[in-house]
């Protein structure tokens, strides 16, 4: 028969022939006239494994109310009594006869290409037409050659090991404010401090003071900077957006100093604020209210932060 009548045989079916045997599992048989004989309603195979789970060939020799005159070949999955409670398992698969004369197997599989779905309402999938028995018996075609065939499977799970990833935009985060309070201000001899870590956003964070100026500003300003204080666990080319208000607090009026500004922290880039924040001149002008009983007092408020997570 040729090729283009096997294409035809059952809508929603493709049909083709190739060189390759089946890459899970051949079910061969010889005697196979006597087969249909047996009344029995089907032929199940061993089982075999492919994809991680266990499966057997179905076949159905003899007529059945949906293949009539046909032959019909399934795919079950087997062994899921250990599976737990609403199991489902994805598979792609193909069914094989063997043409003996041209060494070339018969390929037929559903023509939509979806997965399909197996589970314990539905644990088989397959063909009630396979092939005819006509074409099966003629031995032209070589599926039948000295009363001896050839089925097969395969079968490829769809295995979900992808990951996914949710990218929020938080506004005005909980706990998205923190003080830093600086005892014995006048005392600090160190060219910077960092405030305890706290948590904004699912990340750790810290603030860092300098009380007499960073770089090029010593001796002139009061440098106030926010730093991702866990950067080292961020993967690279990953970065966290912050939009923030810096402060120092004045204690008596409430005449904040303070500057609003963004910055995409990574863990090359993990460090970010203002070298010149508060004049030092200004900061110690006692009328300003910014040292207070030898303290001062920075302040950090999260405005918006992304917040990354990846799935598995």
């Amino acid at each position: 028969m040729p090729l283009s009548a096997i294409e035809n045989w059952h809508i929603g079916t493709t049909r083709s022939k190739r060189d390759l045997p089946p890459a899970h599992f051949s079910l061969k048989i010889q005697g196979y006239s006597l087969l249909p004989k047996t009344e029995a309603e089907k032929y199940d195979s061993g089982v075999f494994e492919a994809g991680g789970h266990k499966w057997r060939l179905s076949l159905h020799p003899n007529e059945t109310e949906a293949g009539i005159g046909y032959i019909s070949l399934y795919l079950a999955i087997a062994e899921t009594d250990s599976y737990p409670e609403g199991w489902e398992v994805y598979a792609d698969y193909k069914l094989f006869v063997l043409d003996h004369l041209q060494k070339k197997y018969l390929t037929v599989q559903d023509a939509d290409g979806d997965m399909k779905r197996f589970h314990k309402e539905k644990s088989a999938w397959g063909f009630a037409k396979l092939i005819t028995l006509e074409a099966f018996k003629n031995s032209s075609n070589g599926y039948l050659v000295d009363d001896c065939c050839e089925f097969g499977a395969e079968v490829f799970v769809y295995s979900r090991n992808s990951e996914w990833e949710s990218l929020a935009m938080v506004k005005e985060p909980s706990d998205g404010t923190f003080r830093y309070e600086m005892e014995n201000f006048s005392a600090k001899t160190q060219s910077s401090y960092d405030s305890k870590a706290f948590t904004v956003g699912e990340r750790n964070w810290k603030l860092r003071v300098f009380p007499k100026g960073n770089t090029a500003q010593k001796g002139k300003a009061l440098s106030l900077y926010l730093q991702l204080d866990d950067y080292k666990s961020l993967p690279p080319n990953r970065a966290i957006y912050v939009k923030y208000k810096l402060r120092i607090l004045d204690q008596v009026s409430g005449k904040h100093e303070q500057s609003t500004g963004s910055h995409w922290f990574s863990s090359s880039n993990s460090f970010w604020g203002y070298p010149i924040f508060l004049t030092l001149e200004k900061l110690h002008d006692d009328s300003n209210g910014f040292i207070k009983d030898d303290m001062l007092i920075a302040e950090i408020e999260f405005l918006a932060i992304s917040v990354i997570k990846v799935y598995t």
